[in-house]
């Protein structure tokens, strides 16, 4: 016989189980798309390595010519298949590292699932460098397995050379800043960066506006908007009259390179 008080619920238990669902569809709604990867049916799975999986990841910080130090990292396997990954330049490795135990013991093959899992670690600029270094490494260890060209599978190769940039590294004196760009322009770099600061035109009147009173953190680390620091027209002037003159004729013909070929594509 059908027992009407057992089949009671109390407001109490409404509550728990409206918790309940809603803390199960929090939980995998970030990962559905991630896990249909995991469900294809129908497909040739002859080749796919299922035992294969990440039993560690390290990292190792190098020194080299452009933003430096480097974090690199490694992702092992139980197989003895490994790859590498490049945390963003001057980001610090432990951007990578705290995924670490998201990723030991999975499939680095499934590398779109990994990615989902791991994204939500992730950030702008340098915080992104971690996320970035370990799907690098899946991607690299995935063309090793399969023995196929990364950029095939990610759709193929679009070109079979690329223009490069040159990052110039930063100095308070003019100088040194047109030793370097001539040195580039040797190399037979025709793109390069330089960045200009604000403390290259220390000492020159009515170049930079900003508030007094800063501190050194403020002046250093917080982005400008923030501070209303703002490089006057004569700042432009300077820096043209500061920077020798094969610097000048160095950045402004890569600058028109750039754009003449831009325009022509």
């Amino acid at each position: 016989m059908f027992n009407c008080d057992r089949s009671k619920l109390s407001r109490r238990d409404i509550l728990k189980s409206s918790a309940v669902l809603l803390a199960g569809g929090l939980v995998s709604r970030p990962f559905e798309s991630a896990k249909a990867e995991n469900t294809v049916k129908n497909v040739t799975l002859n080749s796919s390595p299922s035992t294969l999986k990440i039993t560690d990841m390290r990292y190792a910080v190098v020194v080299k010519p452009g933003p430096s130090p480097c974090a690199l990292i490694r992702i092992d396997t139980n197989q003895d298949v490994y790859g590498l990954g490049e945390v963003r330049d001057i980001a610090g490795p432990q951007y990578a590292m705290v995924l670490k135990s998201r990723i030991v013991g999975e499939n680095p093959l499934s590398v779109d699932y990994l990615f989902e899992k791991i994204a939500q670690f992730g950030g702008v600029s340098r915080q992104a460098g971690g996320v970035s270094a370990v799907e690098m490494a899946l991607w690299d260890i995935a063309g090793k397995v399969y023995n196929c060209p990364v950029y095939q599978m990610l759709g193929g190769k679009w070109r079979d050379t690329i223009r490069i940039y040159a990052d110039t590294t930063e100095s308070k004196d003019p100088q040194e800043y047109g030793r370097r760009a001539k040195e580039r322009k040797a190399m037979g770099l025709t793109w390069m960066k330089m960045d200009l600061g604000i403390d290259t035109l220390e000492g020159i009147p009515n170049t930079v506006m900003q508030p007094s009173g800063l501190s050194s953190w403020e002046l250093h680390d917080q982005p400008h908007p923030f501070i209303a620091t703002e490089a006057q027209i004569k700042a432009l002037t300077g820096y043209a009259s500061m920077l020798p003159r094969y610097a000048m004729q160095s950045a402004m013909t890569c600058l028109y390179r750039w754009t003449t070929s831009a325009m022509s594509e």
